[in-house]
């Protein structure tokens, strides 16, 4: 084990969570006891779920209803609907566990293309690097270099279907090679795959307020990566992959003729069953029948299927409805354009200790010149328990705007 990197003790770390935290144990207690227990949902492939742009990533995380741009095709495709440009390029670069490692980072490119006025396509890349590795024996006789790696293609069409209301769908083929064909004891690994799709729908409308004339209000819904389990062998059980609610609406405001402002909610719910707890004897040993551990609270998630698990996820946590409420997380944020050329963004993004207790502010910056436009973004931890991944990292992404090579001058998006 000393001959490793550090790289393969995070790495395996993830894997290993991915793998059994829903076979976690947990003492037996009454249901109002359960209601401050850790039970985290955790599932296969969770890069699917980081926010991948940095305007989003500025803004707590948030961009399920505010204004369309390159990277709507993971937030709310059926917003590129309502995009106000024809064509639109974003790439964008997240590094990882900067503060630890230096080469595990994320990075995302996406693009659309108007067909007409009333249907866009689009296409992303998210591609995720979780560095070097080395791979040793029980001895620590080097059995090979690996690099792990896992992306995302997405394919995505979206309509307006009417003035003020659009759908779209999104199709994704999910691939994660964490292990490089090594093999686990004397079991051997796989890159996992996958197919999803994702289902959603947004609102838009022009408002008046007073003297604040064009102003846009909208509500968005985007059901994520609903699609197949993910395995890593052909004996151990699969996994769910992130299949997700997100659900939020946005106002922006035309102050004047030089500034704007956007405010944004979103709402996230993960829909894959909630661990169980598993009742334990009185020497704290598992009780079993006919072979399977005995639950004491919540419901059975083995064997459950995709569609029975997103439906089940409303009502299978162990604490009962106010544990379903603490499923929820929430992104507030908010957005200031001046002169459709600088941009301050900050938001907060909060999640329940006993859901995993990710609490941080976000700020960011935006700067956009004709063509080319240029997205920051930066993390501030809100909570001394949990240590973020991204924290004292700086994110970016360089936007094109082809539109502007015709002199366009709409708002920026």
């Amino acid at each position: 084990m000393n001959l490793m990197k550090r790289n393969i003790v995070l790495v395996l770390s993830m894997v290993m969570l991915g793998f059994s935290a829903n076979r976690l144990n947990a003492q037996s207690m009454t249901t109002d006891e359960l209601l401050g227990q850790l039970n985290t949902i955790t599932t296969s492939v969770p890069f699917l779920m980081i926010s991948p742009d940095a305007r989003a990533g500025g803004m707590g995380d948030i961009g399920v209803s505010t204004t369309s741009d390159a990277a709507s095709i993971h937030w709310n495709p059926a917003k590129l609907a309502f995009v106000e440009k024809d064509l639109g390029v974003s790439v964008s670069y997240t590094p990882w566990l900067r503060a630890l490692v230096p080469d595990i980072n994320l990075a995302y490119l996406s693009g659309y293309k108007r067909i007409d006025e009333m249907q866009v396509i689009g296409m992303s890349l998210l591609y995720f690097s979780l560095g070097d590795i080395t791979f040793t024996d029980v001895v620590g006789n080097t059995t090979g270099q690996f690099r792990p790696n896992e992306f995302a293609v997405d394919a995505c069409y979206s309509r307006k279907l009417s003035e003020v209301f659009s759908l779209g769908v999104s199709g994704r083929f999910i691939y994660s090679n964490l292990t490089g064909g090594q093999f686990v004891g004397s079991e051997s690994t796989h890159p996992g795959t996958s197919v999803a799709a994702d289902v959603s729908f947004h609102y838009e409308k022009t408002v008046d307020f007073s003297k604040m004339r064009d102003n846009r209000f909208a509500v968005g819904l985007n059901i994520s990566n609903m699609g197949s389990k993910i395995g890593y062998t052909e004996t151990i059980e699969k996994d769910f992959i992130p299949i997700n609610l997100r659900i939020g609406p946005s106002l922006r405001l035309n102050l004047d003729k030089f500034n704007t402002i956007e405010f944004g909610i979103d709402l996230n719910k993960l829909l894959v069953p909630t661990p169980p707890v598993y009742l334990l004897d009185s020497l704290g040993n598992p009780v079993f029948e006919n072979g399977n551990r005995v639950i004491e609270y919540g419901k059975d998630n083995k064997n459950v299927g995709v569609v029975s698990g997103m439906l089940n996820s409303f009502g299978d946590a162990p604490g009962g409805f106010r544990e379903e409420l603490r499923e929820f997380n929430i992104g507030v944020g908010a957005e200031y354009w001046y002169d459709k050329q600088f941009a301050i963004r900050a938001g907060y993004f909060y999640e329940h200790a006993t859901k995993g207790n990710r609490k941080f502010f976000t700020l960011g910056l935006g700067i956009k010149y004709n063509v080319f436009g240029l997205d920051f973004a930066y993390l501030v931890p809100a909570s001394s328990e949990v240590k973020s991944p991204l924290e004292n990292t700086l994110r970016f992404t360089l936007i094109f705007d082809f539109d502007g090579l015709k002199g366009n001058t709409d708002l920026p998006n």
